[in-house]
């Protein structure tokens, strides 16, 4: 696990704070900013507004509302999957990835989850500004869905833009249990010929052991060591991913495959089109421990949302995505057959598909891709388009969330405490409806964390993307603005979903 010097590609804002690392005591606690910590002791205990609340049920009935209903049906259970020739064991709902769900903006979507899984379970609607007791986080939002039970998720979709949907119960994020959500606004311009959704992951589950061994070993169990290809393997953990990219260290789990629509290279997806056809290609990442830089052979790509927002159009040769994160991309397809690949950053490998246009020879698994190398796009070189620019009033409330922690210990926290899971509310961070929030991610840690606001999209401030999840480099800070105009109780979080499961999570609450 390479610790190495930062980078300052893909930063929001350059000062760094000092990396003072505090070990966490298991469940110790939850997030704060450390002024908040401070005032605590003489200041009164603010009343939280509660999920079901008459504000959180007055927001959602002044949502703008089609009038439609999509019902779904997602059923959770053990499954085998079938991974170029190799039959694995995993949890899905059904298929890898889930069936696209697809609506329009202000439709009404009811989700039935029928969990026939042998754990609790959940589904979080990831990017979707939805009613804060449809946001699926156990304890926090809902109870969970009980093995045998069922929960119907019954929610207005708010804004257009790539979404997806997964569990927030413990580590189920790492099997197949995920499937996106596209909400169509019907204004949009469009201008292009073709569509096609694309949702990467990084895969051990049935493989080579469980997610849940893997947070074993992560928390102190270590397995015996092997070389896999200039790397060390220590069980199911990796050490010496690195990129220059992500300021060091890449990630910290071995995986045996990568997939791309459920399918790894040796059993490649087709997309078939016309050349000359403009296509809208929506990347998804679904990984837990791999940020994915993506390309297509012999072309550019031009960026036109991130998290589901549209952004001043940009092209270049490759895009870099965090976990949790989406990009939108259009390209114009070049006569031929084409590798699009998703090589995961920092650990040498790629998955790829192949892009279509002619009955020409598929290209081979390891053909060189030279836009991997080329002009890559990260958020900070993004400006969110005109039309969903916050307005320039000026932040009612600053807050600041210090990310800690580190490897050794594997101690990952916010402001030196981690999340108990039983307790979430502990020292949750008061804001108030109404005010526009400055938040500060400080990153006082030697790794990436890609971190993730739930019930709200942000902007990076000086005139940034919209977004709901961003990377935040080591040793770097990141500062966001967003309005407090969905009431609940809201977690952030890192997704990795190791470092979020061991503490690295907290809790907005709106006060009564």
């Amino acid at each position: 696990m390479n610790h190495g010097a930062s980078s300052r590609v893909g930063r929001a804002d350059s000062p760094r704070g000092p990396r003072q690392l505090s070990r966490r005591t298991l469940l110790g606690g939850a997030v704060g900013s450390a002024a908040l910590l401070a005032l605590a002791a003489c200041t009164p205990t603010p009343r939280f507004l509660s999920p079901t609340s008459a504000a959180v049920a007055a927001t959602e009935a002044a949502r703008q509302t089609t009038g439609a209903v999509t019902k779904v049906a997602l059923d959770a259970a053990p499954t085998t999957i079938d991974l170029a020739g190799a039959q694995v064991q995993t949890w899905a709902y059904g298929t890898i990835p889930a069936p696209v769900i697809r609506v329009r903006q202000g439709d009404r979507v009811q989700a039935t989850l029928r969990n026939g899984l042998p754990d609790a379970s959940s589904v979080h609607w990831h990017g979707v500004a939805l009613r804060n007791d449809m946001d699926g986080v156990p304890v926090l939002t809902q109870d969970p869905v009980s093995a045998g039970g069922s929960f119907t998720y019954d929610f207005v979709t708010p804004h257009s833009g790539t979404y997806w949907f997964h569990p927030h119960s413990g580590t189920q994020l790492d099997r197949g249990l995920y499937g996106a959500l596209i909400i169509d606004d019907p204004r949009e311009p469009g201008g292009y010929d073709d569509e096609w959704v694309v949702i990467l992951d990084d895969w051990l589950d049935g493989v080579s052991a469980t997610p849940d061994d893997v947070l074993q070993e992560l928390s102190g169990g270590m397995g015996g060591m092997g070389e896999m290809d200039g790397f060390m393997r220590m069980g199911n953990l990796l050490m010496g991913a690195d990129s220059d990219a992500l300021g060091g260290d890449a990630g910290d789990v071995y995986y045996p495959h990568y997939l791309l629509n459920g399918r790894p290279s040796a059993d490649p997806e087709t997309f078939r089109a016309s050349a000359g056809a403009r296509v809208r290609i929506r990347f998804i990442n679904a990984g837990s421990d791999t940020a994915f830089r993506v390309a297509l052979a012999g072309h550019r790509m031009t960026v036109t949302h991130t998290d589901g927002f549209p952004v001043e159009p940009l092209t270049g040769d490759a895009v870099l995505i965090g976990m949790g994160e989406r990009y939108d991309v259009v390209v114009t397809l070049e006569d031929g057959a084409f590798p699009l690949v998703a090589g995961a950053e920092g650990k040498r490998e790629r998955v790829r598909a192949v892009v279509r246009t002619s009955d020409a020879a598929t290209p081979p698994a390891d053909v060189a891709v030279p836009e991997l190398s080329g002009q890559l796009i990260t958020a900070d070189l993004l400006r969110a388009a005109a039309d969903v620019q916050l307005d320039g009033r000026s932040p009612s409330r600053k807050l600041t969330v210090r990310l800690t922690g580190g490897m050794a210990a594997y101690d990952w926290a916010l402001d030196g405490r981690a999340f108990d899971m039983d307790d979430p509310m502990k020292n949750a961070i008061p804001i108030t409806e109404g005010d526009r929030v400055r938040l500060t991610f400080v990153n006082d840690t030697k790794m990436w964390h890609p971190m993730h606001l739930h019930g709200h999209t942000y902007q990076h401030a000086g005139g940034g993307p919209r977004k709901d999840t961003s990377i935040v480099l080591p040793g770097e800070r990141l500062v966001v603005d967003f309005d407090a105009d969905n009431p609940g109780r809201w977690l952030t979080h890192c997704h990795n979903l190791y470092h979020g499961e061991v503490g690295m999570m907290g809790v907005l609450a709106y006060t009564d």
